[in-house]
């Protein structure tokens, strides 16, 4: 057994001494870009000795301006069939598992469906999964000839009235639903009024990576990531303690104290002018929420007119959150095109 070495440092490690100079002695003018990108844990910087029981390998990503197969044939027949104890993979006819040979263009379209040098629209912002967009703007480059780090720069986040779009779009996926936590728990649903909570937490976590212009990973590493921001030490007790509250008066109170220290960020932005956190009681019920009007303030910072109209029509979010939505009837014809075969 060898001794772990992250995926990341690994793959540096593997460009330097192994492919690099095959490239330097076969191909000594070719421009091109090195990077671990896309997936695997090793590119988030999460993996560790489990993640090396399947699909983990000394990797790197090779990219250049134009096809030239006789790279990738050239790496298959020169590398080893081991680096630093661990198998090269060399399975695929003219790819190697661990080196991709690929065009810019070429990889951002078979990874994200868009021609990555055109303008890119609101549309295609909303699009790609934020999972994705984290996949490819994480992990390392090692060496750039080819322009992967001016593409890699362009997807860095989302532009600046998108992203107010989407804190507005998570905030009115809370706001419907934080009442419900007191009332299910009214009629002794204590299991519903968990899991409307835990909803809720999942909610509140992600308006934290947008507020923190962090991409969100997906599920696996997702409560990871959220403990690495800066507010994550003050808001994981916070958060944790409504997951485990036993009683939704318990519940509600951890979540009210979330909600003001998400306030409280929200001001820190200095987006719009600063809230005051008011506790509500819809309808005089006796379910207590911390609230301020988000939505309505973001909304008056939007300038994009191609972003205020979707705003008008499609009030939920990008594509991560086709889940549960409340649809008005005139919206399903939006929603079945999501379903349309090209």
């Amino acid at each position: 057994m060898t001794d772990f070495v992250p995926g990341l440092e690994l793959s540096r490690l593997f460009y330097a001494e192994a492919v690099r100079p095959i490239l330097e002695s076969n191909f000594p003018v070719l421009p091109h870009s090195a990077a671990l990108i896309g997936r695997g844990s090793e590119v988030l910087g999460f993996d560790d000795e489990v993640s090396t029981d399947h699909d983990w390998k000394p990797r790197v990503l090779l990219f250049l301006r134009e096809e030239n197969p006789a790279v990738a044939e050239t790496l298959r027949r020169e590398l080893p069939a081991e680096y630093r104890g661990r198998s090269i993979d060399a399975a695929a006819p003219g790819v190697l598992g661990s080196i991709g040979v690929h065009t810019i263009h070429g990889y951002f379209r078979d990874t994200l469906k868009v021609e990555i040098h055109d303008e890119l629209t609101v549309e295609d912002w909303l699009t790609f999964p934020e999972q994705t967009l984290r996949t490819l703007t994480a992990g390392a480059v090692h060496h750039d000839e080819a322009g992967l780090q001016d593409v890699r720069d362009r997807l860095a986040y989302y532009p600046r009235d998108v992203w107010l779009y989407l804190l507005i779009a998570g905030w009115w996926r809370v706001h419907p639903e934080m009442n419900l936590v007191g009332r299910t728990g009214s009629v002794g649903d204590e299991l519903g009024s968990a899991l409307i909570g835990s909803r809720l937490v999942t909610d509140l976590m992600r308006l934290c990576f947008l507020m923190k212009r962090q991409y969100a990973p997906y599920s696996k590493w997702f409560g990871t990531a959220f403990a690495r921001l800066d507010c994550g030490p003050e808001l994981q007790p916070i958060l944790t303690e409504v997951l485990r509250a036993g009683t939704w008066q318990e519940r509600e109170r951890a979540l009210n104290a979330a909600y003001e220290k998400l306030g409280a960020m929200h001001n820190a932005l200095e987006l719009t002018e600063p809230v005051t956190i008011g506790v509500e009681q819809m309808w005089d019920r006796p379910f207590k929420v911390a609230w301020a009007d988000y939505p309505g303030l973001l909304a008056a910072q939007i300038k994009d007119p191609a972003v205020l109209s979707i705003l008008e029509r499609w009030p939920v979010g990008p594509v991560d959150q086709f889940r549960e939505l409340l649809w008005r009837p005139h919206n399903r014809t939006l929603l079945l095109r999501v379903f349309e075969q090209e």
